[in-house]
């Protein structure tokens, strides 16, 4: 039950997932990180199954890589994302990744930006986009508040609505949810505890729900 949405702010990208890892009915762990880092300024949040996942994140992370050491520079965002999207397209004939992602990034000629892939190989620039339960949920908030050059604070409080409206809405919410900002200095990554709302710098392990959280939950149980 992956949940994962991203929009565009003034000048970065927003990219959200939640952090639990779930085989069935049984969850594995509570601090998976969903947003592979594909070099500094590049992002790539994948859902679908735990092994097309890690195969297709370091499938595209090594090959970027490679790119860049043969070259002596970087694919920009826009390319790296059509070669991303022509590889789901050549493996749908062959050996089909059941992947969904959103590819985001940042460069000094265009900017923020933000792709739209699923794994028809379909992809599309959008100003904002989800996957995964939690993420069809915070596409209707994205009509209703996302606007052009959000500010930083706008922008979190936005991640903050389509959070509670997942808590709210699905059956099984997640605990917390990874934050991660690309822009022009590079990624900043933070936690945001579902049940307080609270957002902390840093990864998932480092996030843990507040005493006063932990006491209401024993007192309910």
């Amino acid at each position: 039950m992956d949940s994962q949405f991203a929009f565009v702010g003034s000048n970065f990208v927003v990219v959200c997932a939640d952090t639990t890892s779930v085989q069935q009915i049984i969850v594995q762990k509570s601090d998976e990180d969903k947003i592979l880092q594909l070099d500094k300024r590049k992002l790539f949040a994948l859902s679908g199954p735990k092994g097309d996942v890690s195969n297709f994140g370091e499938f595209v992370k090594c090959n970027l890589n490679l790119y860049r050491l043969k070259n002596g520079r970087s694919l920009s965002t826009s390319a790296a994302a059509h070669w991303t999207r022509n590889e789901l397209a050549k493996a749908l004939r062959s050996g089909p990744y059941q992947v969904n992602g959103l590819f985001a990034g940042y460069d000094d000629q265009s900017g923020p930006e933000l792709y739209f892939l699923d794994y028809l190989a379909t992809m599309h620039k959008v100003n904002s986009s989800g996957h995964g339960y939690g993420g069809m949920f915070s596409l209707s908030l994205f009509d209703k508040h996302w606007v052009p050059n959000m500010s930083r604070a706008q922008s979190l409080e936005l991640v903050k609505k389509c959070v509670a409206e997942i808590q709210e809405r699905l059956v099984v919410a997640p605990e917390k949810f990874l934050i991660k900002i690309v822009s022009e200095k590079g990624v900043e990554q933070m936690t945001m505890v579902t049940a307080t709302g609270e957002i902390t710098s840093g990864g998932p392990s480092s996030a843990m729900p507040s005493s006063s959280a932990a006491v209401d939950v024993e007192m309910k149980a």
